[in-house]
């Protein structure tokens, strides 16, 4: 089978884009898309990699600097997986797959080591939920309340911190969360993961079971929301799964709308 070559493959996929043409950063900057041995597998965790490693050429920055971390991950985690499978006709595919998970690990170790005295409050998280870094996490504390920590992500991980801490605060930080969100923005389904566990945590079905279903309604494939996981939520606690669906599509659109409103808790 042929191999797209990366930069045809990433002026594709950006061709309906108005962001910058990734096929001409390939022509100008080959470093960035050379960084690993092409392979079918993980074709878009390694074109993030790209994108985020151009907003850090472009404007350096602990924020860009973030989001690179986060690509790289999740491109190694992908690397990482594709490397256990072997292929039948060409053993050297598991070998680069190996090397280019390398590679991107220890780009994350460098550029860790370059924000270890950060204070983005999303590197701070970062830094405190990897490598348990205690001053990161006191940093990160310290910003609550205020206007640095007023961003989906930010108020995400403040709930993620008080989680076994203190149920009822991480409901609030959950939904102001969801608040914080513009319309059209790509929305962390782990907020309503961790909404719906909360609610069934309290013995409130009726509400779990709608931040479940809103899973389901906003990433279809998610395995945790299966048809038969509601299916036998729904018989377990005799609800109205009609009913709560409706209320389960109206959250979800005001969501998605940048309408969202906390309910009382």
């Amino acid at each position: 089978m042929k191999l797209i070559p990366f930069a045809l493959l990433i002026a594709t996929l950006s061709g309906c884009d108005s962001g910058p043409n990734l096929a001409e950063l390939c022509s100008q900057h080959p470093n960035i898309c050379n960084e690993f041995t092409e392979d079918s597998w993980c074709k878009r965790e390694r074109i993030a990699v790209g994108f985020k490693n151009l907003a850090v050429l472009q404007e350096p920055g602990d924020k860009h600097k973030f989001d690179l971390l986060v690509a790289y991950e999740n491109y190694a985690k992908c690397m990482d997986f594709a490397s256990q499978i072997e292929h039948i006709k060409l053993k050297e595919k598991r070998t680069f797959r190996i090397d280019n998970a390398i590679k991107a690990k220890n780009r994350i170790q460098q550029l860790s080591d370059e924000t270890v005295n950060t204070e983005n409050p999303d590197l701070l998280f970062y830094h405190w939920s990897r490598y348990l870094d205690k001053e990161a996490l006191a940093k990160f504390l310290k910003l609550e309340g205020t206007g640095a920590l007023e961003t989906p992500l930010a108020q995400f991980n403040l709930a993620t911190y008080y989680t076994k801490r203190d149920p009822k605060k991480t409901l609030t930080l959950l939904f102001h969360a969801l608040e914080l969100y513009k319309q059209d923005d790509d929305i962390n389904i782990e907020i309503f993961k961790s909404i719906s566990t909360i609610f069934d945590e309290r013995n409130e079905p009726k509400k779990a079971y709608i931040w479940l279903k809103m899973i389901q309604l906003y990433s279809p494939d998610d395995e945790e929301t299966s048809i038969k996981v509601r299916e036998e939520y729904i018989k377990t606690h005799a609800l109205d799964s009609a009913y709560l669906d409706k209320i389960a599509v109206v959250t979800l659109d005001n969501i998605i709308n940048g309408n969202f409103k906390s309910p009382r808790i």
